[in-house]
């Protein structure tokens, strides 16, 4: 078995690069992703291998770049469209929810929307307001769009691949605090679905659900609750849009207990969504209600309190605590 050490920047590199050698149609598009290789480096060197037709650096426009996306997919091009920073996808707000979500509908079959919509989300990086936002639940509640995380290398260098090889528009999320840390990469195999849900932990007493930056965390919460005798699953959703929700009900139905976490503000978030899915399927097997941990609903801090505003392993303990708790 082909594996390497790589970080999680390099994986979604070498994912862009094998994708644009197996398929001629596969282009790049986004704002300084040519030259300068992405603000994070993430398409560093594949416009001078690949040349500047296929690795487009576009204008501050993110309206017309999904828009140019768009013509290229019904022509049959599956554009990799990069958002520079999270808070930069909301001029093309119109574009990605009346147009990329709903062409293929729209058209009866016709097109396609074979276009992902590549987006550096989450905090971490000591940076402002549109720069460290969640915005995925907006995406997630739209009917045609798909959503997904990825949170190790791995997962990283697949999920990316998988994505531009799906025919319906994926809006792809990557948390760009772990875009640094290193990883096994498996080469040859791809581990699992692109929308499929995984236990990165085994456990017995609670059950954690979280995804993209926020699985790091939930995996340090659960080492130090083993050293209290709290034994803790850990689930990396990996899917927001579809949620997996079998893999996540198994793990319930084992715990009888439930912790979702994440960076969005939990007003109707893609984790009450969880919650309230698996409270419907698995009411039964509940020895306690299940609790979000996420951030607060304001918007984003200024970085030198944004790890008062992040969700860390002492207030991912302090639910875990409360949860365990409530039939005493």
């Amino acid at each position: 078995m082909a594996t390497t050490t790589m970080t999680m920047a390099k994986a979604l590199n070498e994912g862009l690069r094998r994708a644009m050698d197996k398929n001629k149609k596969v282009l790049l598009m986004g704002e300084d992703i040519g030259k300068l290789g992405g603000v994070f480096r993430i398409t560093d060197g594949l416009q001078k291998d690949f040349g500047e037709d296929r690795v487009i650096d576009a204008p501050l426009a993110e309206s017309a770049i999904v828009g140019t996306a768009v013509g290229l997919a019904i022509r049959g091009y599956r554009t990799v469209v990069e958002i520079q920073f999270d808070g930069f996808v909301y001029p093309a707000f119109d574009q990605i929810v009346s147009q990329v979500a709903k062409l293929h509908k729209r058209s009866d079959g016709v097109y396609t929307m074979g276009l992902v919509i590549r987006i550096p989300f989450q905090g971490g990086i000591g940076a402002i307001e549109h720069h460290s936002e969640s915005p995925e639940a907006y995406f997630a509640q739209t009917a045609g769009l798909r959503v997904v995380s990825c949170s190790t290398p791995n997962d990283a260098y697949w999920m990316i691949q998988q994505a531009i090889e799906h025919d319906d528009p994926i809006i792809f999320c990557e948390p760009k605090s772990r875009y640094w840390e290193k990883g096994e990469v498996d080469l040859e195999n791809s581990p699992r679905g692109l929308f499929d849900a995984v236990v990165r932990r085994e456990g017995a007493d609670v059950t954690l659900i979280g995804y993209g930056a926020s699985v790091k965390t939930m995996l340090r919460a659960a080492e130090t609750a083993s050293g209290e005798g709290v034994s803790i699953e850990v689930v990396d959703a990996r899917s927001i849009a579809p949620l997996d929700l079998d893999v996540m009900a198994a793990s319930l139905e084992k715990t009888g207990r439930l912790v979702v976490v994440q960076e969005a503000p939990h007003t109707a978030s893609v984790g009450s969504e969880i919650v309230a899915e698996l409270s419907e399927r698995c009411f039964y097997s509940l020895r306690a209600p299940g609790l979000r941990v996420s951030g607060y609903h304001v918007p984003y801090p200024p970085s030198r309190i944004e790890d008062e505003y992040r969700p860390s392993v002492d207030r991912i303990l302090d639910a875990v605590d409360r949860v365990m708790g409530f039939e005493s």
